[in-house]
């Protein structure tokens, strides 16, 4: 077995030998949040135009419209907003083709509820006792949706990414719910009236939230940030109650601020060829800003190939064939 040589940045070898190797400390932008869900600080840089928008948007209670294309920051600017007004974890909803406002509320789990009460009754008949389990709020569990309208004394920070991949119908199926603040859940208001008061599952692992008679009503509206690569154009209904901001591609100052902010002030020592060549490849959602900050830290790593072949790696064009 055989071992990297001292500064050596390559792990992987491909020669067939078996080592075992110490992996070194991962890019700051990969490094998850702990165990405990404490959210992680994650650098991120606006200008001042553009966050007066967000202010308007957080002043207004209105949903946040962020379009652009990838890459510019859309998704991270939900995760700046929570840490810095410190309002907690992010709840997120990463929307596809097959979403559903009720995915976005709440679950109920019918059929895991009618098997449990089956086992139990089962297991009663065969010893004599009664056993009632757990009660229906085990088997409802807030969406991320339904989760940021529990009433708090601070609003919660919802990321709806990418709703333009979501049906057609589903921005005006958001409508009554974020003029509103409220939702039913009928499985729970067709409950009678001793069972009015039920604690049910939320997006936030462990934590339980009460609801009253079937219905959720936030106190504070949440900060929610949407975000829209422009592939479709949403109802002019949906788009009169958003507050939009369009992130263009970020300068070469603003690159250089970026990469000084996760990398540190000499990031970009000695590495302007690098710079360079990113500008000159970089068109309109054809790179993103990370895959700059990929080929730094590869570089500033000891990976010593000429820019251009380092870029073919990691600079990748976003659309097209691979």
């Amino acid at each position: 077995m055989t071992a990297p040589q001292q500064g050596d940045w390559r792990l992987f070898r491909g020669d067939g030998d078996a080592r075992r190797v110490d992996f070194p400390e991962a890019p700051p932008w990969r490094r998850f949040t702990p165990a405990d869900g404490t959210p992680r600080p994650r650098p991120y840089l606006i200008g001042p135009d553009e966050s007066e928008v967000v202010n308007a948007a957080l002043l207004l209670r209105r949903p946040l419209l962020v379009t652009g294309h990838p890459g510019t920051g859309k998704s991270s600017l939900a995760h700046a907003v929570a840490h810095e007004l410190s309002l907690g974890r992010v709840l997120t909803w990463p929307v596809n083709s097959r979403s559903t406002l009720r995915d976005a509320l709440y679950d109920y789990d019918a059929i895991g509820r009618l098997r449990e009460s089956n086992l139990r009754r089962e297991a009663a008949s065969e010893d004599g006792t009664e056993d009632e389990g757990p009660d229906i709020g085990s088997y409802v569990r807030l969406g991320p949706l339904g989760t940021a309208l529990v009433p708090g004394e601070r609003p919660r920070v919802l990321l709806v990414d990418e709703l333009d991949k979501g049906d057609v119908d589903l921005p005006n199926d958001l409508l009554t719910v974020f003029e509103e603040g409220e939702f039913e859940i009928p499985e729970l208001a067709r409950l009678p009236e001793d069972q009015a008061h039920i604690d049910v599952l939320t997006a936030d692992p462990q934590v339980r939230a009460p609801v009253t008679r079937g219905r959720v009503r936030c106190s504070e509206f949440p900060v929610v940030v949407i975000t829209s690569n422009g592939e479709r154009e949403f109802p002019p209904a949906f788009l009169r109650r958003c507050v939009r901001l369009d992130l263009a591609e970020p300068d070469e100052q603003r690159l250089r601020d970026i990469v000084e902010a996760h990398l540190g002030d000499a990031a970009l020592d000695g590495l302007d060829d690098l710079l360079r060549t990113f500008l000159g490849r970089r068109a309109p959602g054809e790179l993103a800003t990370d895959q700059l900050l990929n080929a730094v830290f590869l570089r500033k790593g000891g990976l010593d190939l000429p820019p251009g072949a380092l870029l073919d790696a990691v600079l990748h064009r976003l659309g097209g064939a691979v």
